[in-house]
């Protein structure tokens, strides 16, 4: 339990951002499923145009550190690849 003032602010501070990060983390994750379920449905215009709406989602989140970077990179890099399949495929 949290004895002095200070203490009991940061606690509030910290329950209020863990909120906010869960639900910016939730959002990357929906973002991300839109360009996999578009590339699933083998809809490259779909796919691409998710995949367009996803990346500066995906940057900015890593540049508040909601994400660490290298997951950001890795996330994109992976679905560039399924896209750059799918388009070549198409």
């Amino acid at each position: 339990m949290a004895n002095t003032k200070q203490a009991r602010k940061r606690v509030k501070q910290n329950e209020k951002r863990r909120l906010l990060r869960s639900s910016q983390r939730a959002m990357v994750r929906t973002y991300i499923k839109k360009v996999y379920a578009a590339i699933e449905a083998k809809d490259v215009a779909q796919a691409t145009a998710a995949f367009q709406a996803m990346t500066p989602v995906i940057d900015r989140m890593a540049q508040k550190g909601v994400l660490h970077k290298n997951k950001a990179a890795r996330h994109k890099s992976r679905l560039a690849k399924h896209l750059k399949a799918l388009a070549t495929a198409a």
